[in-house]
């Protein structure tokens, strides 16, 4: 008998799972309240970056943090007003930056992201759009190498994970983009890492080839998810008519507690604002995706044109977007190029799902047989997709 599954979210996450399913033989439906890839995965800065594996909540954030939460500008703002309610989660983040957590964390999420760049080009090419994914590394710039050395902790994992490093100096800066202020002397290019130039498009890609494959797409709110009257199977209850499946998965981002909770699930998972910037018609400025690491601010050539983006804010689903947060964002990008002065940039604002310890929840739901989990992904669930992909159909459809 054929499997039939829900998956509730339409976003990079979720499209990569249904479309993972349904080529296993699986009756797969794909549902989100808004058109596929149009919240988070659509933002973002299309950075493939499987050697992004230390978690947020490094060692030594306790002692940065306060001066961080203080300078309006910094690239971590919390909303004075959502502090009791972001409490426990940061609770726990600070708990998760201890060395030997850190650690742990890091080889977990090794474990997730490895083989990212492969399974993403194999991917493109599956569904039609190998020009997305470019393979030109990414590029950490620094002031000079007292300021890379703040970042020792970092670099030390990814290399001892196995991640390709190339240390430059300004010459090896001026020799791959030759457009940066002279400020920038020092920078470590991964060349190993990639840039899809369309995040949306990339979505609408994978949406389609699972439509082709018979899978199906629903736009519906789901409501609640509980089990099916009777026993077996669950029902799904949306702003339209009840679905009623065998197996779901949760593939909601940073809205996934709330449709949890209806089930007494309490997933310790926090939105983190983030914001981008973007310039139509100015992706010629670089060549490949090029890091601020002191600011925490990346730049990415997009198809439509240049992306700048970053910051972390802690504030909730439910405010309204905070105007200093891409006024920073611009204020960082006419510094770099003062050609874009007078260009009104578009912007954007959407929510990453981010866990305490950086590391998505993926897998079955303990205690509710047939529900399934794939969240949690904060800064990467596009490096993450297909990778959580293949977990969830190895799990969900073995052989």
């Amino acid at each position: 008998m054929t499997k039939q599954v829900a998956v509730i979210g339409a976003g990079i996450v979720g499209a990569c799972i249904a479309f993972a399913l349904v080529k296993r033989g699986a009756r797969v439906v794909l549902i989100d309240r808004d058109e596929p890839g149009r919240a988070c995965s659509y933002g973002n800065l299309g950075a493939i970056s499987e050697s992004s594996i230390a978690p947020l909540a490094m060692p030594g954030i306790v002692s940065t943090l306060p001066a961080m939460l203080s300078d309006r500008d910094s690239p971590l703002a919390l909303a004075p007003g959502y502090l009791p309610r972001a409490l426990p989660w940061l609770w726990q983040f600070l708990a998760s930056a201890k060395p030997q957590t850190v650690h742990a964390n890091a080889d977990r999420l090794h474990d997730l992201y490895q083989g990212s760049h492969a399974a993403h080009a194999a991917l493109a090419q599956e569904v039609g759009v190998p020009h997305l994914l470019q393979q030109k590394g990414h590029l950490f710039l620094y002031p000079d190498d007292e300021a890379r050395a703040k970042d020792k902790a970092t670099w030390t994992l990814r290399s001892s994970h196995g991640q390709r490093l190339d240390y430059l100096d300004r010459a090896g800066i001026e020799n791959l983009e030759s457009g940066l202020p002279a400020r920038y002397r020092s920078a470590v290019l991964i060349p190993d890492h990639a840039t899809v130039l369309d995040p949306l498009r990339y979505v609408q890609a994978v949406v389609r080839a699972f439509v082709a494959r018979g899978g199906e797409l629903l736009r519906a709110d789901v409501r609640t998810v509980a089990p099916a009257a009777g026993g077996g199977g669950w029902t799904l209850k949306t702003d339209g008519a009840p679905l009623h499946c065998d197996e779901v998965v949760v593939a909601a981002g940073a809205w996934a507690p709330r449709l949890l909770g209806t089930l007494g699930i309490k997933l310790r998972l926090e939105s983190q604002r983030g914001y981008h910037v973007q310039y139509p018609g100015q992706s010629s400025l670089i060549s490949r995706t090029v890091v601020l690491a002191d600011k925490k601010v990346f730049m990415a050539p997009m198809v439509d044109g240049l992306r700048i983006g970053g910051t972390v804010e802690i504030a909730g689903l439910d405010a309204p977007p905070t105007p200093r947060r891409t006024a920073v964002l611009e204020r960082l990008a006419v510094e770099v190029f003062p050609q874009l002065a007078g260009i009104a940039p578009q912007h954007w604002m959407g929510h990453r799902p981010c866990m305490p310890d950086s590391v998505p929840v993926i897998g079955p739901a303990p205690g509710h047989a047939g529900l399934w989990l794939a969240v949690g992904h904060g800064h990467l669930g596009l490096t993450g997709s297909v990778n959580t992909a293949r977990r969830l159909a190895d799990a969900l459809m073995p052989g």
